[in-house]
Formats: structure tokens, sequence, C-alpha cells
């Protein structure tokens, strides 16, 4: 493989101006645990860091010791260093519920909490989970309780859709059918829905008989009261942007050593320079070596025949066979990695090298550390 620039874990960790740390990659790479892990790590090392999850895993909760993580930051460990590690599962419509609460009087947040299509909006709306991690970022920061914050993306079929989420939030906001329902319901009762009909004409009553005049008048209702907070949510939704492009913010491309995760990988690592995000370097989990890589897997295949063509030496035979399996696993692995490399010359990277067992302690999460930091 070819040798790219070697990612320093400690230096990002240590260095007192790294406020955010963002580990992002497709689902299934060992993303949430590496945050876990580079949270404790950095906890040990003196720093108060905090991780923001958005996997439901009740493991990684149990790995750090609790029963169940949820929206409020939970403190895990506190260390001799004087650091110490919180974490916290993201609960989108909680943080949205907040958001309301925050930004609306009392009678104007009963009403939009209570209106169906907010509750709809806030529970599934496409985005809505990946415009909250970046709310919820937003509010760890500000809140400047902690001195690093690490945040695992959701996991999204869309490489980057958190980078995404505010804009899509503001051209639902924009929309033309929004506006046009903000404007009769200002008016207020039965001339509001007078006025909408008007302005809508067939297409409005084809609705009104499609889903009814009390669901287009809680549509109306809904997008009314929210009108108030709509612009608070892009504002903070900018400035978190503008934070996750500033100095102080490192990203972390965290992939395994396969075809498809890498791919995904290079198109973050592209994607990051597009939006001329901070990219620290690439994780690359999982990675399997052989203790004894100095025998290549053609000679182990090679003696492995020969001692079962003479029928002796079964056992010996058996192991030569799992060798030769695991080095041509290493030659693949080294293949899409060094694609990987190629594309991407001046990535730094660190390889963490596959474990027997998944982690469920601490000292699984420390070990993970400790093999990031060695890469």
């Amino acid at each position: 493989m070819r040798k790219p620039a070697t990612l320093d874990i400690d230096a990002i960790l240590d260095d007192s101006g790294t406020r955010i740390i963002v580990c992002c990659g497709s689902g299934g790479v060992g993303k949430t645990t590496t945050a876990a892990a580079l949270g404790l790590r950095a906890a040990e090392r003196g720093r108060c860091a905090v991780v923001l999850t958005v996997d439901p895993a009740r493991r990684l909760a149990q790995a750090m010791g609790l029963s169940e993580l949820d929206n409020t930051p939970r403190r895990i460990v506190e260390c001799e260093s004087g650091g110490q590690l919180f974490a916290m599962m993201l609960d989108m419509k909680r943080t949205f519920d907040e958001i309301i609460e925050a930004h609306a009087d009392p009678d104007r947040a009963r009403q939009i909490l209570s209106n169906p299509f907010y509750q709809s909006l806030s529970s599934s709306f496409a985005g809505t989970q990946e415009y909250m991690a970046m709310e919820k970022l937003g509010q760890l920061r500000r809140s400047d309780e902690w001195d690093l914050i690490i945040v695992d993306t959701p996991p999204s079929r869309s490489a980057l859709d958190f980078l995404d989420a505010p804009e899509r939030l503001g051209r639902f906001l924009d929309g033309r059918f929004i506006r046009l329902l903000t404007a009769p319901a200002k008016a207020g009762g039965r001339s509001a829905f007078r006025i909408f009909n008007a302005g809508f004409g067939f297409v409005a009553g084809a609705l009104t008989k499609l889903l009814g005049a009390q669901v287009i008048k809680d549509l109306q209702t809904f997008v009314s009261a929210l009108d108030a907070v709509f612009g608070g949510f892009r504002q903070r939704a900018e400035l978190t942007y503008k934070l996750l492009q500033a100095p102080g913010t490192a990203f972390l491309v965290v992939a395994a050593p396969e075809r498809d995760a890498m791919r995904e990988a290079s198109y973050f690592v592209e994607r990051l320079a597009e939006e001329r995000m901070p990219l620290a370097g690439l994780v690359v989990n999982r990675v399997h070596e052989s203790p004894a890589a100095t025998l290549s897997g053609v000679r182990s295949a090679a003696a492995a025949e020969d001692l079962q063509s003479r029928g002796e030496h079964e056992l010996t035979a058996a192991v030569l066979r799992l060798h030769t399996g695991r080095m041509q696993l290493a030659a693949r692995e080294h293949r899409e990695q060094d694609r990987f490399v190629t594309a991407h010359p001046t990535v730094p990277v660190a390889q963490v090298a596959a474990m027997s067992e998944d982690v469920h302690d601490l000292a699984g999460l420390r070990r993970i550390g400790e093999l990031m930091a060695k890469a």
C-alpha cells in the first residue's frame, strides 16, 4: 500500500484550539464507537468533552456504564487528569420542542406543540434529524460548558445530509405553498379560509375534498403560529454552518477498508473540500493484519496443499489455510486503501486494527483510542 501521511489523533485532541470534532461516514463503519473513543481519550488527556451521538444502539450506552442515553448530556467519567467525559443521544423531537419553547411565547408554543402538522414535521419530515443535529451542536457550543464537542453525524443514505439540512428546511419554509398559506392564515377565522379558497381556486377545492377542511385549517394554523420562529431557525443554522467552517473544527472521515465504504470516504473528502470544511483526516476501522505477515498467502496456501496431499499434519494445514484467507483479506483491504491514497495523497490516515470482539465497556473504547493514536 502507498504510504499516506499519518493522522496524529493526539495532536488534535491535545490542541485547546480544537473545539469541535465531527465524525462522518457511511453507516456500519464504526463511526459512533470512534466518536466515543475519541471522547474518552480526550477526557483522559485533560479535556472536558461531550459526545453527541444519534445512534440509538443501547450497547454504546452500556459501554459507557449507563442503561440509556437521552437528550441531556450525562457525565460518564471524571479523570485524574481533570478531564471529564459527557455523552448524549439526540432526541430530534425533544430538540425541536425545546426550540419552540425557547423562541415562542407560552401560548404560541402550546399552539404549535399541539398542532398535528408540527407533530408530524418534528418526528418524520425528511432532514429533520440532520437539522436537529446541527441545532443541538449549536446549543452545546453556545453553552460553552465543554471545551471539546464530538459529533457522531446521522447515518444517512446521502453522505453529508446534515450539511444540506438547513438549506432543505429553508426551501420548505420558503416554498410557494407555505407562503400562500401564511398570508391568509394571518387574516384569521373564516375570512382566512375564504381568502385561501379564493387564492387557490380549483386546487384549494380539490385539496379540501381530499384532505378535509379541518386538515387544511390545521396546516394554516401551524404555518401561521410557526412563522414567528422561522427566522431564528435560519439564523442559527447559518451560524452553526459557519462554525463548522471555522478554525477550531476538525472533520474526521470514518470508513472500513471495503470498496463501498472507501468510495463513500472519497466522496466525503471531496464534498468537504467543496464546502470548505476543515478536514483533519481519515480513520480506517477494522483493518485486518497478520502477526505472521512475512509468510505470504501464496506460500502458506502451497504449504497447506503439500501437507494435505501427503496426509500429514492436518491441523497445521488448517492453520495455514486460515492464514492464507487472512492474508488475502488483508491484500484486498490494502488495495482499497491504496486507491483512496492515490486519489487523495494529502489526506492523513489512521488505521485501527480489527478487534476480536465488539466494544462493550470503557476498556474497549480506551483500546480503540489507543489504536487510533498509534496509527
